[in-house]
């Protein structure tokens, strides 16, 4: 909006959260409506003012966070100050906020327009946590139907239907859904199995659902239990689930009471290091050549393979069995 206000605030994160708190507390205090985005690097906002994050919360805030430069290997060698691994498992302990980690352009389109509904249409006492990559890629179009999916936290991107005798289920979200994709392509095509891709746009959303619904079905144990919608998504598609993000594996795992079948989660667990995207996926496992050969080791485990295909694999990718956890490196 021409009308619109943009505040410069230097490198103060406690100030600039104070400017932003003040812009979305306005249409209370002075019954002025505002609509507040501040942009910040990812690790300098909840990791470094979470108190203020809080108090946001509890003094009813309206308004978009835009974690910029998010998750641990979506820089180039920045720093490991700069690497976020955990600012949505600190978004999920506010009851008030909304967090994303959307991959594609239209998914950051259709959480924007929604906050938009609920906090000037609906005048919803929330405000959301949005986080975005620092990397350039292509964009694909929208699936059909797939907006109701995008804001409850995960729908199917791409089914990968190869007629393979076998089939994995993969959810990624933010830059690391990119390498779910490749891997999928690859186990397609040099290994004949089947996947399902999901984007995960919120895991931490998936898994306020299904607490709501646990909490029903215990509060009306006469009637017919009602599914979460994770295992309204998962419960009748075939194979081992993988799940992996930017963040550490505890995001991911959030959803793991509502899944019945072998479920796998890989995350960026671990301080790090300063290098490029490439080395920094491969550190902490999350690159597309380690999730073809924990997919293969899984599906392998659970008998539907041989675990020579997952023994071929990492030789193939140079995988060092005896390197310790990224944890204790």
């Amino acid at each position: 909006d021409k009308k619109g206000q943009v505040l410069e605030e230097g490198i103060t994160e406690a100030g600039a959260m104070c400017s932003w708190i003040a812009a979305g507390t306005s249409y209370t205090n002075h019954d002025l409506e505002m609509i507040p985005i501040y942009l910040f690097y990812s690790m300098f906002g909840f990791q470094r003012i979470m108190d203020f994050a809080w108090a946001a919360g509890d003094a009813q805030t309206r308004g978009f966070l835009i974690g910029a430069t998010s998750g641990k290997t979506t820089l180039a060698g920045e720093g490991l100050q700069h690497q976020d691994g955990h600012s949505h498992l600190l978004a999920s302990t506010i009851p008030n906020c909304i967090s994303y980690d959307p991959t594609f352009s239209y998914e950051l389109a259709i959480i924007l327009q929604e906050g938009l509904r609920r906090m000037h249409d609906k005048q919803e006492n929330i405000f959301y946590y949005i986080t975005v990559m620092n990397e350039n890629y292509q964009h694909p179009q929208m699936p059909k139907d797939c907006e109701k999916g995008i804001l409850k936290g995960m729908y199917l991107f791409k089914e990968f239907n190869n007629k393979g005798k076998t089939k994995i289920q993969l959810l990624g979200c933010g830059t690391i859904l990119r390498e779910m994709i490749a891997a999928a392509e690859i186990l397609s095509k040099e290994y004949n199995i089947d996947s399902d891709v999901w984007s995960v746009t919120s895991f931490n959303e998936l898994r306020k659902e299904g607490m709501n619904i646990e909490r029903k079905n215990l509060l009306n144990p006469g009637q017919k239990p009602e599914k979460s919608y994770v295992e309204k998504c998962l419960g009748k598609r075939e194979g081992t689930i993988i799940a992996a993000s930017d963040y550490i594996r505890t995001y991911a795992d959030q959803i793991r009471p509502y899944i019945s079948k072998s479920f796998y989660s890989f995350g960026t667990d671990g301080y790090g290091r300063s290098d490029g995207r490439k080395k920094l996926r491969r550190f902490f496992e999350v690159d597309k050549e380690h999730i073809v050969t924990y997919a293969l080791s899984a599906l392998a485990k659970d008998q539907l393979i041989s675990s020579k295909y997952a023994e071929k694999a990492m030789k193939k990718y140079k995988i060092d069995k005896k390197k310790p956890m990224p944890t204790e490196l």
